[in-house]
């Protein structure tokens, strides 16, 4: 893990995406910008959101730069080296070491045929971040910091709930002792009791853990609970930024406004 305390840990400067859509009736494709010159910055421990509805670029932003899409254009810096844009199985493998992503449905993401307890020890020797007699220890203790009981361990996703099988996913994705953490929209399938449940405890992690997040979300009521800084991303682009309190309290631009009137009043 990267101790730096101070300046940015990501970087993100003028990242365009864009896919050749094919249809079956038309001989030519169609070119989709689905995402045009976003750049931000993430400091080290802090935490960014980027917002906006589906199709909005958001979720493809986030895929690039843990590295499951490639970049049309543009720099992704990560504590200022400057990552790949096609990287080999090397670069892979460190760039997930340093950054994990924890997914929708934590359902899909994990592997239903393997219990919870493997899938978490798994991650911990293919990273080599702790030595093998001390892997199950480890195991237990990031069980207890997401707050799962010991005794389901042995259980596979399937007999888990919506939260616990979140929390075991978030459990994964710490188990790399990452220094940035992906939540794409990681709390979108659950309920709302549950909802509020992991965002507590991914403010506790947070502060527990000085890792810095970046999180996905369509719902502004949502990252408010995690994130200081927020992106508003429509159409591929990144129409306003700024911290949370005040895109909520005075945003400019009429998307966003759309999306602060949908945030339920207390």
């Amino acid at each position: 893990m990267i101790t730096e305390p101070g300046g940015d840990l990501l970087e993100v400067r003028s990242l365009c995406k864009d896919f050749h859509l094919r249809s079956s009736w038309r001989r030519r494709s169609t070119l989709l910008n689905a995402v045009k010159n976003v750049s931000f910055t993430v400091p080290h421990s802090g935490s960014l959101a980027i917002v906006g509805e589906t199709g909005s670029g958001k979720t493809t932003t986030a895929r690039i730069i843990v590295g499951l899409e490639t970049p049309t254009s543009g720099e992704i810096r990560f504590a200022g080296n400057v990552l790949r844009t096609r990287p080999n199985r090397a670069d892979r493998r460190a760039r997930a070491r340093l950054i994990q992503m924890v997914f929708q449905n934590p359902f899909t993401s994990l592997d239903a045929h393997q219990s919870i307890a493997s899938a978490i020890e798994e991650v911990i020797a293919f990273h080599q971040v702790r030595p093998a007699e001390r892997r199950a220890e480890r195991v237990a203790e990031l069980f207890q910091q997401v707050g799962l009981d010991a005794r389901l361990g042995s259980r596979s996703p399937r007999q888990l709930s919506g939260g616990q099988c979140q929390r075991a996913a978030i459990a994964r994705a710490l188990a790399a002792e990452p220094d940035l953490l992906v939540l794409d929209e990681a709390v979108s399938a659950l309920d709302v009791s549950t909802q509020a449940q992991i965002l507590n405890l991914l403010s506790d992690l947070r502060d527990q853990l000085n890792v810095a997040v970046l999180m996905i979300s369509h719902d502004l009521a949502v990252v408010r609970q995690v994130a200081d800084d927020v992106v508003v991303m429509y159409r591929g682009e990144i129409v306003e930024s700024g911290h949370v309190d005040s895109v909520l309290s005075s945003s400019t631009h009429p998307y966003t406004r759309r999306l602060v009137a949908s945030v339920p009043s207390c």
